[in-house]
């Protein structure tokens, strides 16, 4: 089931660029110890908050607990109102802290209705108290406490929340604890450590406040926290490490167990192995592309070595001939040249020197043939094809052999003016000798590309030999000197050029095409 789910995935797998990848990363990284902050303080806010919304709930309890005592009756179940929750409105990073709350100071004589009704709710209260550890307070509609601990007949009319009270409107500030003493070392990073909940809420009855209930509390720290919430914290701890895994598996996948494989393919291309690796789905872009690549050079890398071998037959085959008839002309001449006549041992010198020319023509042609092939073509600029073709068919012009030119202009081709040059006088040069008398060209321009059709009127190629024509040393000239190279050099040259010369049929004679890049 997992190598299906592999598959699955692999075959879903978006193209990534590398780019992406790192800095998508980079910033995960860089963002963790923001995340982490910015997790701390929403988990602080709503520690603080649910003091609130804890207060809030007590507050409208003792509200129906004191407003039936005072012999308030509910309302009807036709006038009942609406669903109407107390908003929560503290937000830690952007609310003041007040100071502490100042002192009760002495007021008169309380509400004796109020104080009988508040002690009638008080043992209610005072449980309430045990379990909630919020300290409660029920004041007059003059601020005077009448149910309280030790501030009872005191007044608390000239703190901000509850004249606020007093005027019929609930609120909820944050005030700073006078008996706070740092308990842990990192309590300092807490903002909620040092401050103490504070609801204030009317108790309306008839239109009028007949009552403030003030209750305060202070939240739950931070690290009090973090330790109760525990297991919650280690889940999202793992969730993460879960989630760097995944960021590392996802490097893994597309960057390094890649790189890995195209370096194990290359290590074995470099011991003379063949082996061209798959490209991995998950890769990256450009690691994909690296890959194509790769499997292009060591194509070529093969093609290469099958050619270098081949090659080093075919010149061990063509200098071994024309180097044994020289050794077997030095021996004649050395074990019989006293007796030979001056006609027999000129014929012996004779032959030597043609194998000697021929060894000299076949040096000369496999160092063009090499510089061809790795010659590195520039940026080439225009160039009119008509001005080294005619150079090369003036230069083997004569009696009995013509090249005919199209009129100009000739379409400008993107190729060097010297490698045309060689080219043709190449292909002249081979029309010549295969008993050619004139030779024609044709020039087109279509689709980006110039196109140049020689032909001549000669005996044309044999049907079996055309597909050997560009092999280099294949020739049907070879009594008469040719080397079977020059066709070879020519292709080279022109595929350095981003150019082609192909054999194309034709009624008689030969007829080559080059295939030129537009200018």
């Amino acid at each position: 089931m997992l190598a299906r789910l592999k598959d699955a995935v692999k075959r879903r797998w978006p193209p990534l660029r590398l780019r992406a990848i790192l800095t998508a990363v980079l910033l995960f990284v860089a963002l963790l110890p923001a995340l982490g902050a910015i997790f701390l303080r929403v988990y602080e806010n709503t520690l603080v908050r649910q003091t609130e919304a804890e207060l809030i709930a007590q507050a409208a309890v003792i509200e129906a607990a004191l407003l039936n005592a005072l012999g308030v009756p509910p309302p009807a179940p036709a006038d009942a109102p609406a669903y109407a929750p107390r908003p929560l409105t503290i937000d830690l990073n952007t609310m003041e802290i007040l100071a502490e709350r100042p002192p009760a100071v002495a007021a008169g004589a309380a509400d004796p209705a109020l104080g009988a009704a508040a002690r009638a709710v008080a043992p209610v209260v005072e449980r309430a108290v045990l379990t909630t550890l919020a300290a409660v307070r029920v004041l007059d509609a003059r601020g005077v406490v009448v149910l309280g601990r030790d501030d009872l007949g005191l007044s608390y009319g000239t703190v901000a929340e509850v004249r606020a009270a007093l005027a019929g409107a609930a609120s909820t500030v944050l005030r700073r604890r006078g008996d706070y003493e740092p308990r842990y070392a990192l309590e300092m990073l807490s903002r909620a450590a040092a401050i103490r909940v504070h609801y204030t809420l009317p108790v309306v009855s008839g239109g009028e406040v007949r009552a403030v209930l003030l209750l305060s509390r202070s939240p739950r720290g931070l690290f009090r926290g973090l330790y109760d919430d525990l297991g919650k914290i280690a889940l999202g701890v793992v969730a993460g490490l879960a989630v760097i895994v995944a960021v590392a598996g996802v490097l893994s996948r597309t960057i390094t167990r890649p790189i890995d494989a195209l370096g194990r393919a290359t290590a074995t291309i470099a011991a003379g192995g063949h082996v061209l690796p798959e490209t991995p789905p998950t890769a990256a872009v450009e690691i994909r592309a690296l890959f194509h690549d790769f499997r292009i050079m060591a194509a070529r890398i093969e093609q290469r070595s099958n050619y270098l071998r081949d090659f080093a037959r075919a010149v061990s085959h063509e200098f071994k001939t024309p180097l044994a008839g020289i050794r077997g002309a030095l021996e004649l001449l050395e074990d019989h040249g006293a007796a030979m006549t001056e006609a027999e041992r000129r014929h012996f010198i004779a032959n030597a020197l043609a194998d000697a020319g021929r060894l000299n023509r076949l040096v000369g042609r496999l160092l063009s043939l090499a510089r061809a092939d790795m010659a590195v073509a520039a940026a080439p600029g225009p160039v009119d094809p008509a001005v080294p073709c005619r150079r090369a068919a003036d230069a083997l012009a004569g009696e009995g052999f013509a090249v005919e030119l199209p009129a100009p202009p000739w379409p400008a081709a993107a190729i060097a003016e010297d490698v045309l040059e060689a080219v043709f006088s190449i292909l002249f040069e081979n029309s010549r000798q295969a008993g050619a008398r004139r030779v024609t060209l044709d020039v087109r321009a279509a689709g980006g590309m110039v196109t140049i059709t020689v032909a001549d009127d000669g005996a044309g190629i044999a049907p079996g030999d055309r597909d050997r024509l560009f092999e280099p040393f294949f020739t049907t000239r070879r009594a008469s000197g040719g080397t079977g190279l020059g066709l070879a050099i020519a292709r080279a040259l022109l595929r350095n050029g981003r150019a082609d010369l192909d054999l194309v049929s034709a009624p008689a004679g030969t007829c080559f095409r080059l295939s030129l890049p537009a200018a």
